[in-house]
């Protein structure tokens, strides 16, 4: 007999556990040193409430595969919610041919769009680059991309996240942000 109430509740349960799972996981990653260890505790009670469900009713195999599927669909929850949270920085490395008009362009139009961005001189493979590096907002990465596509479509762009950000104007922008 197949217990429907039994297999939702397995199903919210271990969707739940799993979501705030990678919730936690991503502020654990994002230096939340207070409220990621607070999330942990509702996430192990959880997890220990669902699977007692399961191994209390092993003789169902739906139960296992309503508990697994939980699990799949609160993983694609968390990285929905993540992608929607964008928490944190971006730091964008743009490099660009320096026999391009863009090169004093683009700086320009990212500080005009209120991006801050250090410029500088490098040598590549086929001669001089210019060197763009911007911090930015993690929510603004997309429409960050879209600017430097459309003004420098040649661009090469690598984007990392860094853990620490000291000095410049922008830690004072943060410090502010922090303090509200």
């Amino acid at each position: 007999m197949i217990d429907v109430k039994m297999l939702g509740m397995i199903f919210l349960i271990n969707f739940t556990y799993v979501t705030v799972s990678t919730i936690r996981l991503m502020l654990m990653m994002k230096g939340y040193r207070l409220l990621a260890p607070l999330l942990s505790m509702v996430e192990i009670t959880i997890y220990v409430l669902g699977l007692s469900l399961v191994l209390d009713r092993l003789d169902n195999l739906f139960n296992l595969f309503v508990y697994a599927l939980g699990f799949g669909v609160g993983i694609l929850m968390g990285i929905k919610i993540e992608d929607y949270l964008a928490l944190g920085y971006i730091m964008t490395t743009v490099i660009l041919p320096s026999n391009s008009q863009e090169e004093r362009t683009l700086p320009n139009v990212l500080r005009e769009n209120g991006y801050g961005v250090t410029q500088s001189m490098g040598e590549g493979l086929a001669g001089p680059r210019v060197i763009l590096e911007i911090l930015a907002l993690r929510k603004n990465e997309r429409n960050l991309y879209q600017i430097i596509q459309e003004v420098e479509p040649r661009a090469f762009i690598i984007t990392y996240e860094p853990k620490y950000i000291s000095g410049g104007f922008w830690s004072k922008k943060v410090q502010k942000r922090l303090r509200k």
